[in-house]
């Protein structure tokens, strides 16, 4: 974590997994573990959780206790999505949501402008290392063309991230969709160069 702050990140994702909701059924930290995150990078870099769990309408709370920005859960395991996003709000934390590739843009569409952010999914949740599926094009391109109509309207800028599969040579094709945060995981920590390395490669693709 000191080497990707070092290297310039400013923006943590943490991927939280209750050995439910995931197809691997992988457990991964919790609420604790993030408190010590939070504490350990300092209030400059802004930090998320993607709620890979089955209760998170119970146990989201927990999570904004433990100093992260924004929580983002899935829409396929949340019943009431406008309570727990005003919920998020009322706690002063900033409220995303995620779908999974099978599950159409509609289900996010009538919560649009009420969300901080909405994460497309451009892999199965649950497992790092997997391919990229660019068949996600479409749904990021619907969201994107809500989100500018909503802006244009006055309404909230809500951001579009996409994770899974994200390396230097299709940083700048997401880009393109419309993307504007990239969760990057292998594609920045791998045994071909270091942190500072990787991130400067995907930074050089997309032309900064």
């Amino acid at each position: 974590m000191d080497d990707a702050i070092a290297a310039g990140i400013d923006w943590i994702h943490l991927d939280v997994m209750d050995g439910n909701w995931v197809v691997n059924r992988t457990i991964t930290f919790g609420p604790a573990l993030i408190k010590n995150i939070r504490e350990r990078v300092g209030p400059d870099v802004f930090v998320d959780c993607h709620l890979m769990v089955t209760n998170a309408e119970e146990n989201w709370e927990q999570y904004v206790d433990a100093g992260v920005d924004l929580v983002i859960f899935h829409v396929e395991a949340v019943n009431d999505i406008p309570t727990l996003i005003a919920n998020l709000h009322e706690r002063g934390c900033q409220a995303g949501a995620v779908l999974n590739p099978a599950t159409p843009a509609s289900a996010i569409l009538p919560h649009l402008e009420n969300l901080d952010l909405v994460l497309v999914m451009s892999v199965v949740p649950g497992k790092g290392g997997q391919s990229f599926m660019p068949e996600m094009e479409d749904k990021t391109r619907e969201f994107r063309a809500a989100i500018d109509a909503q802006i244009a309207s006055g309404g909230r800028a809500t951001k579009l991230m996409i994770d899974g599969g994200i390396k230097s040579h299709n940083a700048a094709q997401v880009a393109d969709w419309g993307i504007e945060v990239a969760v990057v995981g292998s594609g920045l920590i791998n045994d071909k160069g270091t942190i500072a390395e990787n991130l400067a490669e995907i930074h050089e693709a997309l032309g900064f």
